[in-house]
């Protein structure tokens, strides 16, 4: 174990045990933090989403945005609100894929607590939070994984110091104790998902008109992980979660509790699949009449078919919340 006074992590000083939202709050937002570090590559240099992984998830997304244009009456200024942005891929993949119509309508906003890349499409705001009174579509992909939560374990907080090594701390009780007799009840180890309640509660206020929806690693009520979901992510890998600011920390979302009236859960699997992504492999005989078409369409359903995959991204829980608007007609077949 560390001890006090040393440094630990990318230049960070060690100290005392502290809670895991404390630690991981530091760590991923300080001075010095995994996100907020100025320079290299962003989060993409460690993991591979769903934006990353192909263009057809912004192409997906583009779609769903039309939707809410039709559902809004095409308004002059339709906002496309993306929380945990990155380095803003998923903002400029979405202003391509959409008709120039409907583009040159869009306000598109990044919200990041890292400053704003270099080279970013002019178009789009780098904001702080969610713009209030936002009309449109707020996008949330794999950012609440990110918000700072306790770990407790058989009843009582767990402690770690920056080098991961971790305690025993005092017994849960409060807010937090009523989650978990909520969402999370039983012995063992779990992790108090309340900070990313209020906080998707807190973005989804900020929308006056529209629909607001969260894509990340989920699980639901009744199929809890026994042991909890906490893990790191370095240069492509998995690693133990060390919050010493050298790595991503994130652990899996308990959606059900995020959800709010009217909201509807479902896998990405079903999502893109009522937005046209599907895997197909495309007709054989199209290699014959038109090669390179049948190549691209090839490359096209096996990027697909990785967004859509089972046991991977495509179990991604999705959560639609309609603000004032009508349900989705793609989430009907949702949980």
């Amino acid at each position: 174990m560390s001890t006090q006074g040393e440094r630990v992590g990318p230049g960070l000083p060690a100290g005392p045990p502290v809670r895991w939202r404390t630690a991981m709050e530091r760590a991923l937002y300080g001075p010095g933090g995994f996100y907020v570090r100025p320079g290299g590559p962003g989060p993409a240099g460690h993991f591979r989403t769903s934006v990353h992984a192909s263009p057809l998830y912004a192409g997906a997304v583009a779609r769903l945005l039309l939707w809410v244009d039709a559902e809004l009456g095409h308004p002059q200024g339709l906002d496309l609100v993306d929380v945990g942005a990155g380095r803003g891929e998923l903002l400029s993949g979405v202003l391509a894929a959409l008709p120039a119509e409907v583009a040159a309508r869009v306000r598109p906003y990044g919200v990041e607590r890292a400053d704003r890349p270099e080279g970013l499409d002019g178009r789009i705001r780098w904001v702080a939070q969610v713009p209030q009174g936002t009309r449109g579509l707020l996008f949330a992909n794999e950012w609440l994984d990110n918000v700072p939560l306790e770990i407790a374990e058989d009843g009582r907080y767990v402690l770690v110091a920056r080098d991961g090594s971790e305690s025993t701390g005092e017994p849960v009780q409060g807010a937090d104790l009523a989650w978990l007799e909520r969402w999370w009840p039983g012995p063992g180890r779990v992790e108090i998902g309340r900070a990313r309640d209020e906080a998707w509660a807190g973005a989804v206020a900020r929308v006056e008109r529209g629909l607001a929806v969260a894509v990340d690693y989920a699980h639901v009520r009744g199929a809890r992980p026994p042991y909890g979901t906490l893990t790191g992510f370095r240069a492509g890998r998995e690693v133990a979660p060390v919050p010493d600011g050298s790595c991503d920390v994130t652990a899996h979302v308990a959606l059900d509790a995020c959800a709010g009236p009217g909201a509807a859960l479902l896998t990405q699997r079903e999502a893109l699949g009522a937005l046209g992504v599907a895997g197909a492999r495309p007709p054989l005989a199209l290699a014959s009449t038109d090669p390179a078409a049948y190549v691209r369409a090839l490359a096209s359903a096996g990027e697909a078919a990785e967004l859509t995959a089972r046991g991977g991204l495509g179990d991604f829980g999705w959560l639609v919340q309609p603000v004032g608007v009508g349900s989705w007609p793609g989430a009907a077949g949702g949980a």
